[in-house]
């Protein structure tokens, strides 16, 4: 789960076997439970704010933990905090 100011607004697929993982599930378990729904809320207010990542120009102070396909969007002077 990917967050902006603790607002939710993408995820990364699970790999294959996901549930038989103990050490996922142990962080998953710390965390707390989001569906679809809250992400597609999070989502829209953030691109109502103009400040979602993937459709708006802000400054990224932290881009090692965006997914890879969100870090192509951004320039050399948009990702130096």
């Amino acid at each position: 789960m990917y967050y902006l100011n603790d607002v939710p607004f993408t995820f990364d697929e699970l790999p294959d076997g996901h549930l038989w993982d103990k050490d996922l599930v142990e962080e998953a378990t710390k965390n707390m439970p989001l569906d679809v729904e809250d992400v597609y809320k999070g989502s829209n207010y953030l691109i109502s704010e103009q400040c979602h990542p993937m459709f708006d120009n802000i400054r990224i102070i932290n881009p090692e933990i965006l997914p890879e396909d969100l870090v192509s969007y951004f320039d050399e002077e948009d990702l130096r905090g």
